[in-house]
């Protein structure tokens, strides 16, 4: 390795062509890197320093068959390509402006191309894919087609705006630019690892995504040939199948789903990288084989996620996906979707299960159930699946969840969703459109409806609405204000407003004008008060168990899904020999408090402990006679004990889960013991 200070107009300026190797990401600095580089020029022209450091840029230089100089970045695309475009700007800036000091052609000809060079070996940065036609097209001034999406452009545009504001000269700008210092690291194959360099200099606070690093690994070790065939026919596309706007952010969530999916577990954020390089060296596929099979599951993420389908059921539940935002349950349908594909299930069985994942976190979110347990009952749902009995084994794992991952019933959801506040749900035009479509042919655009109240909720009503609801109106109205019989769809809001019953039934576009088959109770009554709100509450509520089904066995079917320790020992508190009076009282204390840290928190007695439980046990309570010994589920080295209360346990026998130990033998000590918990309980929350 061999590193050289330089500055750009030197680094730009000799015969050398920098070419951006295929497994390097697009480019991505957006509006805020790039006014920060213009602050700093800005500010080194002002306060009249003799340079600025901007960072190195990494190369492994080869030789061309010409015998110039082809150098690959290994690292500092970024801020290479924004001073291309920088430079590019200031020369159409001067090729319009003659007088400004600045001549256009030398730019062009010393720092853009190389111009005894012909075809793409003439400019001197060659980009990948989209972002080099963009960059091409500026240099030679050419038009560019709408079509075409770059941050190539748009960073373009942000310095041709910030040079003709004339905050500093042209000819001072290019003297200040000439100031900026970079460091010129030139690797040596021979002796220098580029892949290890590359992850190195991500470790150590580069900007690189998960999928860059990944993009990376799989593709860099190829030789020339394979790697441009397997990028341009899989990678690339692949790519191109998420939003522009998104793509690394989105790709980024594609590659922890699809460990997740694999790995039957949801590795941590930060580790999706190192998991994805021991799935790989376990895998036994080929680079080529695990592309492909990259493709095929980002195939059916980003047909859910931008509600892409050719099957009209399919894009419909696509649909209720993203309105009730259930990429949750995405690394369970990218299995799904992928069994379908090899034959296991038929497409009809595939919207099935599609449709009752709907179901299931729609409902739980109108029983407001915790959600933090979502993620994780979809990553292990695939471990419950029998391929021979596919779709009953999905409607048998969903019957069969309990306690805070349990799927709502009918008469659960059903009491729940009469009652309950729909309104301040943000999923509540969601629901409103799902009733109105459900089951109809002609499906209605909600697009210019928007959620009206029948009962106005202004607190100060008209008297036609105090006579029409009675002499406890205001309690009826603060019951039934935001439920679900008294919520419907308009396109007339603002001007049904706080008008009576009567005047919204038949004003123009009122209720008797609306097609819409939520008002088709509506439009039926002469009055509206609590007894219609039930009624038609009661029938919308019909609609919503259809709409949102709970999954049907018969005893028959289900019985094989059952667990089969249902005659094991049943165990309470009394079961536990040294139990008295006095821990009795300290357990009692203790179980309130944690059964206080959620809704969802479950106790199981145990034959030798008492375990609490989010998604696993995070602390186990063994019953001695003159304290409590607590297991709490988390490594030694991990737990904040400022009070030194804790022992560690690693290796050595006990009853319980965890690394960690503590007793409490007095009520003063419950807090300090319940700090220690809440740490454990917090690991099992939703990152």
């Amino acid at each position: 390795m061999n590193a050289f200070k330089s500055n750009i107009y030197k680094y730009l300026g000799g015969t050398c062509q920098y070419l951006i190797p295929l497994y390097q990401r697009t480019y991505s600095w957006e509006k805020e890197q790039c006014a920060r580089l213009w602050n700093d020029i800005v500010n080194l022209h002002k306060t009249h320093r003799e340079g600025h450091f901007v960072g190195s840029i990494v190369r492994i230089d080869e030789d061309s068959a010409a015998g110039s100089t082809l150098a690959m970045i290994i690292d500092g695309q970024q801020r290479l390509t924004t001073l291309t475009l920088l430079l590019i700007a200031l020369r159409d800036y001067a090729a319009s402006h003659a007088d400004c000091g600045i001549n256009p052609n030398k730019i062009t000809d010393t720092l853009l191309l190389n111009q005894y060079e012909t075809g793409n070996a003439k400019y001197k940065l060659l980009l990948t894919q989209s972002d080099r036609d963009a960059l091409i097209k500026k240099i030679e001034g050419a038009p560019v087609h709408d079509t075409l999406k770059s941050r190539v452009l748009d960073n373009y545009g942000f310095f041709a705006g910030q040079i003709a504001k004339l905050e500093i000269t042209p000819a001072d700008l290019y003297d200040a630019i000439g100031k900026l210092q970079i460091v010129d690291i030139v690797l040596d194959r021979q002796y220098d690892d580029p892949q290890a360099i590359f992850e190195s200099l991500n470790s150590t606070g580069m900007d690189l995504k998960d999928s860059d690093l990944i993009r990376n690994h799989l593709l860099m070790g190829l030789d020339s040939t394979t790697q441009a065939d397997v990028y341009n026919n899989i990678w690339r596309p692949t790519e191109l199948l998420f939003d522009y706007e998104h793509q690394s952010e989105l790709l980024d969530n594609f590659f922890r789903d699809y460990l997740t999916m694999k790995l039957g577990r949801i590795p941590k954020k930060n580790e999706v990288y190192k998991e994805f390089r021991a799935y790989h060296g376990g895998s036994g596929l080929t680079i080529r084989d695990l592309c492909n099979d990259i493709y095929s599951f980002a195939k059916h993420y980003t047909d859910m996620y931008f509600v892409r389908s050719s099957d009209t059921v399919l894009k419909s539940l696509y649909g209720d996906m993203k309105a009730i935002r259930m990429e949750v349950a995405y690394p369970f349908l990218l299995k799904a979707h992928d069994d379908c594909d090899k034959g296991l299930i038929i497409i009809e069985e595939l919207r099935e299960i599609v449709r009752l994942c709907v179901s299931y976190v729609l409902r739980r979110a109108v029983c407001d159930i915790p959600t933090n347990s979502l993620n994780k009952t979809f990553a292990t749902m695939k471990n419950d699946i029998k391929p021979e009995d596919y779709l009953n084994s999905v409607k048998a794992f969903f019957i069969l969840l309990d306690s805070y991952k349990e799927f709502p019933n009918d008469e659960w959801f059903i009491a729940t969703f009469l009652t309950r506040d729909i309104y301040n749900m943000n999923r509540c035009r969601y629901i409103l459109g799902r009733l109105e479509n459900w089951d109809n042919k002609s499906v209605v655009s909600l697009d210019n409806l928007t959620i009206e109240h029948i009962i106005p909720q202004n607190p100060h009503l008209s008297s036609d609405w105090i006579a029409a609801l009675g002499s406890n109106w205001s309690e009826v109205q603060k019951k039934y204000l935001h439920t679900i019989g008294n919520l419907t769809l308009t396109a007339y809001n603002s001007e049904m407003s706080d008008a009576s019953f009567i005047e919204k039934l038949d004003m123009p576009g009122g209720f008797r004008e609306s097609a819409l088959r939520l008002n088709k109770y509506v439009v039926m009554q002469s009055t509206w008060g609590e007894q219609q709100i039930n009624e038609r509450a009661i029938q919308l509520g019909e609609v919503a168990k259809k709409a949102w089904p709970y999954p049907e066995l018969s005893d028959v079917e289900l019985a094989p899904y059952r667990k089969q320790d249902e005659t094991a020992p049943q165990y309470t508190l009394e079961s536990y020999q040294y139990l008295n009076a006095f821990n009795r009282m300290l357990f009692e204390k203790l179980n309130t408090r944690i059964l206080n840290l959620g809704t969802y928190v479950k106790c199981e007695f145990k034959k030798l402990y008492i375990a609490y439980k989010a998604d696993t046990n995070f602390v186990d309570v063994v019953i001695q006679s003159s304290r409590l010994r607590l297991a709490v589920n988390m490594k030694f080295g991990d737990v904040v004990d400022p009070k030194g209360i804790c022992k560690d346990i690693t290796g050595v026998g006990r009853w319980g889960n965890g690394d960690v130990e503590v007793f409490l033998d007095s009520l003063d000590q419950l807090d300090d013991v319940m700090e220690i918990i809440e740490q454990a309980f917090r690991l099992q929350e939703v990152e």
